[in-house]
């Protein structure tokens, strides 16, 4: 069994891992860090400390109705997409660890073509 990082749980919720192959577990968010589990496999967790997480990333769709998924990006293993049945509730249980100026909504399709269309070509 694997040794949780937190000594207090503020938040336990169903969720997905979207690394690969979509891993359905839970999510915990407590003191010291995110944490999921899977369901499945004992042995497939992730732990992020809240010192490790950089930017919290969040897909927001029609105008912040629907947010299909979050991203915590850390500072040096790189990015880690989740989502979950309530994702405000996860985000503002995330929000009580990281900074509110570190949670950043990601670029929306359109935005993503304008940026390529107007980038300059490098030499």
């Amino acid at each position: 069994m694997v040794k949780s990082i937190n000594t207090k749980v503020d938040l336990v919720i169903k969720g997905n891992s979207h690394m690969g192959m979509a891993d359905y577990g839970k999510i915990m968010i407590g003191d010291k860090g995110f944490e999921f589990y899977d369901s499945r496999n004992v042995k497939n967790f992730i732990q992020i400390p809240w010192e490790e997480v950089d930017v919290v990333v969040v897909s927001v769709l029609f105008k912040g109705m629907w947010i299909p998924r979050y991203a915590l990006k850390t500072k040096r293993n790189g990015l880690f997409t989740f989502s979950s049945k309530n994702p405000k509730r996860v985000l503002r249980a995330i929000r009580k660890y990281v900074d509110a100026n570190k949670i950043v909504k990601s670029l929306t399709f359109f935005q993503v073509l304008k940026r390529a269309m107007t980038r300059k070509k490098k030499k």
